[in-house]
């Protein structure tokens, strides 16, 4: 399938990267022509404006927020003009349900296609072709882009024919996670205070009661207290929450713990620490406990 990529982060560099190894021809643009240009090595074709992006089947996009995309979709020589009629935007970026409602009704106005495909996994599991791929929008739409997803990862999960029904499970998803990180930091700051050694907690824990991946990996940086560099920052975690409240508001859903890590990530950014990793949320745990 002929795809452009617009969007080369951590994440996007590594998603398009994998779509040429799965022999996609793949044309690429990002702000910074360098970001483009080191996946030349790789098969892909750079290209100079978002318009050229576009001149495909589809059109991937990975940005950081919903004003990236805006200005990626509604500009003056942006995906809206320039996608051409029954071609598909596909949309992998963390952004809001208004926005996701937005897009779909202005792809089907000019007679073209969008999918939400939002991902989780951190740029480790995108550069391994690990991510979990979720995916919503019109059943044919779906098939025609499983080869895409397969190529970014190893497993997609289709949710139904409103493509925001993909962002309110990422935004529910990434609270799950930030709820999880501010778990384990109260846990870690109530051990560390009681003279229990981090290393051998973080054992117990991963060995017994939460023998999965993700505490694995954020166990590890909360007992080591490395949080640079950041695969997924604190004011993306912010940004997330933030999303998932609005969210929950617009569906008259009360989300108590989901205010209480908002006002913790606020607490990060005021001491500086927004571009550190979002797992530093227990700095905060440990700061508060006089640690």
């Amino acid at each position: 399938m002929d795809v452009g990529f617009i969007g080369l982060g951590r994440m996007g560099h590594n998603m398009a990267r994998n779509l040429c190894k799965a022999g996609h021809p793949v044309r690429v643009y990002n702000r910074t022509r360098d970001k483009a240009l080191a996946l030349q090595q790789n098969g892909a074709t750079v290209v100079d404006s978002i318009a050229a992006a576009c001149q495909a089947d589809a059109v991937m996009t990975m940005v950081s927020d919903d004003q990236a995309l805006e200005a990626i979709v509604f500009g003056a020589e942006g995906i809206l003009k320039s996608l051409r009629t029954g071609a598909i935007h596909v949309s992998s970026s963390t952004i809001s349900v208004a926005l996701a409602e937005r897009l779909t009704q202005a792809h089907e106005a000019a007679r073209q296609s969008f999918v939400s495909a939002p991902v989780f996994g951190r740029p480790e599991a995108a550069e391994a072709a690990k991510l979990f791929v979720v995916a919503a929008g019109q059943e044919a739409l779906l098939q025609q882009c499983q080869p895409l997803f397969d190529a970014i990862g190893q497993r997609s999960f289709k949710l139904g024919d409103r493509p925001s029904k993909a962002n309110l499970v990422k935004l529910s998803g990434n609270f799950l996670l930030a709820a999880m990180l501010e778990s384990l930091g109260e846990a870690f700051a109530l051990i560390r205070k009681g003279g229990v050694d981090p290393q051998a907690y973080l054992e117990l824990l991963t060995s017994t009661l939460f023998n999965a991946p993700v505490y694995k990996t954020y166990g590890a940086m909360i007992a080591d207290e490395a949080y640079e560099p950041a695969g997924f920052t604190v004011a993306l975690g912010l940004k997330d929450i933030r999303l998932a409240l609005t969210a929950a508001e617009g569906h008259s859903v009360p989300m108590p713990v989901a205010s209480l890590v908002r006002d913790h990530f606020i607490e990060a950014v005021a001491y500086g620490g927004q571009d550190k990793d979002w797992a530093s949320l227990a700095g905060i745990c440990a700061r508060n406990a006089g640690l």
